[in-house]
């Protein structure tokens, strides 16, 4: 059983900085793609940042240029650095894995960009 566990997520002021981090923890196997999910109120869940195992990115247009995934294997970590930060992109953000032909999702961690 593989469980995510985000960190990271806190308030900024608008252009400023945050880094997510999520620790999957359950195999020392090195997992498959992962991801970063965002959530703000009453919206569906989006698509982030996405990153596989031989870390090929994929990114939302909205957040292309700002956010940078980054994954560790060995560690199975995984990052999102958030720069240029907007009021758009208060959200909950979670962390997505597949494993063994299975997706397993983070408890969420709460961004909120504010001046």
């Amino acid at each position: 059983q593989v469980q995510p566990v985000e960190s990271g997520g806190g308030l900024a002021q608008p252009g400023g900085s945050l880094r997510l981090s999520c620790a999957a923890s359950g195999t020392p196997f090195t997992l498959n793609t992962m991801g970063w999910y965002r959530q703000a109120q009453g919206t569906q869940r989006e698509l982030v940042a996405s990153i596989t195992r031989a870390e090929s990115t994929n990114y939302a247009d909205s957040v292309k240029g700002r956010f940078t995934i980054s994954r560790d294997n060995a560690r199975n970590m995984l990052y999102l650095q958030m720069n240029n930060l907007k009021p758009e992109d208060t959200a909950v953000y979670y962390c997505n894995v597949q494993f063994m032909g299975r997706i397993y999702w983070g408890q969420g961690t709460q961004v909120t960009v504010s001046s």
